[in-house]
């Protein structure tokens, strides 16, 4: 008998093991959830930088001047570059997190609409941080 097997339980089910498969499951995950967030990120700034009208039009809504809007690409590109680098994603999602809870309230507030995709995109956000919390 192998020191990982004992008489009553069968090597797969050592506590280790588990561990090791939680372990690789949760970086599989994260990198999934940091990659696919970086990229929605990556876009929705980058629009806001690159002066899609859509996005002039939402920040003259929101009457606090264009100036705004770069501000918030800015922190959005920025920090989505971060969430790709492991001993920056903490600051990334947390910087992002609370873009989201502007938006979020931005949406509920001001300009109407639904706020389903920024309250995922704070969920995201937000996984990455806990998920990093340790490397920062």
């Amino acid at each position: 008998m192998t020191t990982l097997q004992t008489a009553d339980r069968p090597w797969h089910d050592t506590p280790t093991v588990i561990a090791s498969s939680r372990s690789r499951l949760l970086t599989v995950a994260l990198w999934v959830v940091s990659v696919a967030t970086a990229g929605m990120f990556l876009m929705a700034g980058g629009s806001k930088l690159a002066g899609a009208p859509e996005m002039v039009g939402l920040f003259e809504v929101l009457g606090v001047g264009q100036w705004f809007r770069y501000a918030t690409g800015g922190i959005e590109v920025a920090s989505a570059i971060a969430l790709l680098i492991p001993s920056r994603a903490f600051y990334g999602a947390l910087a992002l997190a609370v873009t989201m809870v502007g938006a979020i309230l931005t949406h509920l507030v001001v300009v109407g609409g639904s706020a389903a995709i920024p309250v995922v995109l704070l969920a995201a956000t937000a996984f990455i941080a806990w998920a990093r919390r340790s490397e920062r």
